[in-house]
């Protein structure tokens, strides 16, 4: 029987480092987000700030299915 998503994720968070850093940057990404989201004002920075995480995140949360895709099409999994 396949693994699930969500099973793959947690295998790759506990074996995998290269995972658990980007896991551990998109995570800190989201952070700051919400810190810059929750201001009353935002100044330009910030705006151009917000942008580029949202681009980052983005691109980690790319590599991280990448690596859940390759690791379910491993024979075995």
């Amino acid at each position: 029987m396949p693994l699930s998503t969500h099973d793959v994720r947690q295998s790759l968070l506990a074996h995998d480092p290269e995972f658990r850093r980007l896991a551990e940057e998109h995570s800190r990404c989201e952070s700051q987000l919400e810190q810059i989201v929750t201001q009353l004002y935002l100044s330009s920075e910030d705006l151009i700030q917000e942008t580029q995480l949202k681009k980052l995140k983005l691109r980690l949360k790319d590599q991280m299915e990448l690596m859940v895709t390759r690791h379910q099409q491993i024979p075995g999994h």
